[in-house]
């Protein structure tokens, strides 16, 4: 198990090149956010557009956009109920995020399943939240595992995987994670990244940061840096490192983190490792 540093960092984040446009960083599209729980897919957009994301689309409820536009005049906004618009988008994402509150509803089901059977070669899929519970429910399969990236907390693995809490060891979860075929980033206080050939851990985060949005937050820098970085597990890992990194900065002198405090802070620390790449 190798444990993550600042030398991710370094590695993944990039100087922008001088000619360059918003197409060059790459087109992300999020979809969740019933009418109960569009706080989930706001902050995961907030992550993704803070995190360097040329464009970002969110697929939300009608009820949710007001918000989501007073927020972040950065994102476009497309309903849930708005079929044919959400098939043209998603067909030029480079980058698609489902799960973050998007509900167990049979239309959330119903979505989920055209975003896995349409999922195209180009294209990266992240699942968190909803999603999971979904997929695990009804025994979803993959068109794409190896260009897929599952990120469950604890309780959404053991659904996903069979594993209880107390079988939720490094070597059993690495047999699960290779039956998936996907990338696993398992959420805990020492989240862990798991692909075919290598298992990173994350030394860093704090108590501060069991906050609610925390993980929804996290999904929306993973997608960021998909949308603009090489899309491999490095690019991912550095994601996680930089979210926790964030947090435990934020700690030194506050007792609750905000997950939004973490997306604000995510342009001046990606220029910060930036500066000091060697």
């Amino acid at each position: 198990m190798i444990q993550l540093s600042e030398a991710i960092l370094h590695q993944v984040i990039k100087k922008r090149p001088p000619i360059s446009h918003k197409g060059t960083f790459g087109r992300a599209v999020l979809i969740g956010g019933n009418q109960q729980y569009g706080g989930a897919i706001i902050m995961s957009a907030e992550a993704c557009v803070k995190s360097g994301a040329g464009l970002t689309s969110v697929i939300t409820a009608a009820k949710n956009h007001s918000a989501l536009h007073a927020r972040l005049p950065e994102a476009m906004v497309i309903s849930l109920e708005d079929t044919e618009l959400i098939h043209s988008v998603l067909e030029t994402a480079d980058v698609i995020l489902i799960g973050p509150g998007l509900g167990l509803e049979s239309s959330a089901l119903k979505l989920l399943q055209h975003v896995l059977t349409n999922q195209k070669t180009s294209q990266w899929l992240v699942i968190d939240g909803s999603a999971i519970s979904l997929f695990s429910k009804h025994q979803l399969s993959l068109t794409y595992p190896a260009q897929t990236v599952f990120t469950p907390h604890q309780a959404e693995w053991a659904r996903l995987s069979g594993l209880s809490f107390d079988q939720q060891t490094a070597e059993n979860n690495r047999i699960q994670q290779e039956n998936l075929g996907a990338i696993l980033v398992l959420k805990s206080h020492r989240t862990t990244i798991y692909d075919k050939t290598t298992c990173y851990q994350n030394p860093l985060g704090n108590p501060g940061m069991a906050t609610g949005g925390m993980g929804d937050t996290l999904a929306g820098i993973i997608t960021g840096f998909l949308a603009q970085f090489e899309k491999n597990t490095d690019t991912i890992a550095a994601a996680v490192y930089l979210h926790s990194l964030i947090g435990d900065t934020l700690a030194k002198n506050n007792y609750v983190v905000l997950p939004t405090s973490i997306s604000g802070a995510l342009p001046y620390y990606m220029k910060k490792y930036v500066l000091e790449r060697k």
